[in-house]
């Protein structure tokens, strides 16, 4: 087992990793920028260490300021948490490179399923079911077209290299298709230097669901079971529950068998998350995250583990704790994203905490950083918390949500709590009923 491991993040997930690290008596080193020296994560590890200034490129995206962290510390192994550098290959080539130990999957994995054509492609061969679309990346506006007919309207363009909903666009119809295929390729290009895209059928109104997968890189793998994120707004998660509530025990036994056997041919090692769009019964692959997700509380909650745990213990070359026999349901979890954003159009809002108060009591769990005094700095994700309820049953972890809310305190600063009380008071929500389009439509009529 390892003594020492560097935490290349922070926030909330620097926290929860570092509270793992305790728990298992591990020392916890944190890094922060000079904008986050008085941050919780810094206050909590057992080391600090500044590696740089507050801009995330010249900090916490910078691999010669975190190896050198490491190398001052004597930490061997790095937890990259999510974001940042968690899915970046040469990041884990630099890492084995200079022999230190990165919690998560191999280079190779996390460069097949960071290009989504790349990704697709294996899945198939998986025997995952797939949404219909190109074979590749489209080439130009005449084989866009040619490939919208084929499927039929609408269809929907997404960059190669995406993610976090940039270079996407829906062409509803060929007369569309101009427009959605040049603006999908400019923001690809914007955003992740790459402007090559493909095209899918758009389904019309599909649920996001994802299913939470381990593998012991040594052929082993579970699942455990799946997350409903179909609560979006422009493709940012905003509300995630567990078990799904559309999602039968049938149904999630063969699907998470048919994700646990992929991920096991392949020799997967630690957390990753294998994510689909699901209509009429049928489940169609979009992505797989090789990391650890915002939401995997609500996991935590309904199966008793802890996932850090897992993924340290892999990566140290220790078995798995569990089977996939040792795993069942017990109750259902729901978490909503705390951001220091504006309603009604989510700006975001940085400033000082004037006042902080977690809710606390049976079955409420709340992921944060913050603390009374705290000022939260510009130039990172504008993610604050997370409020994870559990209950024995969906409805009652409805009334402990709705309870836990109204005894979150965040002064100082907009935030997004006001939102779901409004939202917890809609029929659809309360049944499940709903779908990725859903918030959407909601937001225009009772916000936006």
């Amino acid at each position: 087992m390892f003594d020492k491991i560097l935490i290349a993040n922070r926030g909330e997930i620097a926290l929860r990793i570092i509270r793992a690290c305790r728990e298992m008596g591990i020392k916890s080193v944190a890094v922060h920028s000079t904008a986050d020296s008085d941050a919780m994560h810094v206050r909590m590890a057992d080391e600090a260490i500044c590696i740089g200034p507050p801009p995330g490129t010249d900090s916490y995206l910078s691999v010669p300021a975190i190896i050198s962290a490491c190398e001052i510390t004597g930490a061997q192994a790095i937890h990259p948490g999510y974001g940042f550098l968690s899915e970046n290959a040469s990041f884990v080539q630099v890492i084995e490179d200079h022999d230190l130990k990165f919690i998560g999957p191999t280079a190779q994995h996390i460069r097949t399923m960071g290009d989504k054509i790349t990704a697709k492609d294996t899945m198939k061969k998986l025997g995952v079911p797939c949404v219909p679309g190109s074979d590749g990346g489209v080439p130009d506006l005449a084989a866009a077209k040619k490939i919208g007919a084929e499927f039929g309207y609408p269809v929907i363009v997404k960059a190669t290299a995406g993610g976090g909903g940039r270079g996407m666009r829906v062409a509803d119809t060929e007369a569309d298709m101009e427009m959605a295929f040049s603006a999908a390729r400019a923001e690809a290009k914007s955003a992740f230097g790459n402007d090559e895209c493909y095209i899918e059928k758009y389904l019309q109104k599909p649920r996001h669901i994802e299913v939470q997968v381990f593998g012991d890189g040594k052929g082993n793998a579970v699942h455990l079971g799946e997350r409903d994120c179909s609560l979006q707004r422009r493709h940012q998660k905003v509300f995630e529950e567990a078990p799904g509530p559309a999602i039968t025990p049938e149904l999630r036994a063969k699907i998470g068998k048919l994700c646990a056997d992929a991920v096991a041919t392949i020799d997967y090692a630690g957390a990753g998350t294998i994510e689909f769009l699901y209509e009429d019964g049928e489940f169609y692959f979009i992505e797989m995250n090789t990391r650890l997700q915002v939401e995997h509380p609500v996991t935590e909650a309904i199966y008793g583990v802890d996932l850090v745990r897992e993924q340290i213990r892999v990566a140290a070359g220790l078995p798995m704790s569990f089977g996939q026999d040792d795993l069942e349901i017990n109750g259902h979890a729901i978490e909503v994203r705390i951001n220091a954003e504006k309603l009604p159009n989510f700006t975001p809002c940085p400033g000082r905490i004037s006042q902080y108060h977690a809710p606390g009591g049976l079955g409420v769990r709340m992921d944060s950083a913050l603390y009374d005094g705290y000022s939260i700095p510009p130039y990172y994700d504008s993610l604050i918390g997370k409020l994870i309820v559990h209950g024995r049953d969906r409805d009652e972890a409805i009334a402990r949500l709705s309870r836990a809310l109204g005894e979150l305190i965040v002064d100082g600063v907009d935030t997004t709590i006001p939102l779901f009380p409004m939202l917890l008071a809609e029929p659809d929500v309360r049944s499940g009923d709903y779908n990725i389009h859903w918030l959407e439509k909601w937001l225009e009529k009772n916000l936006e």
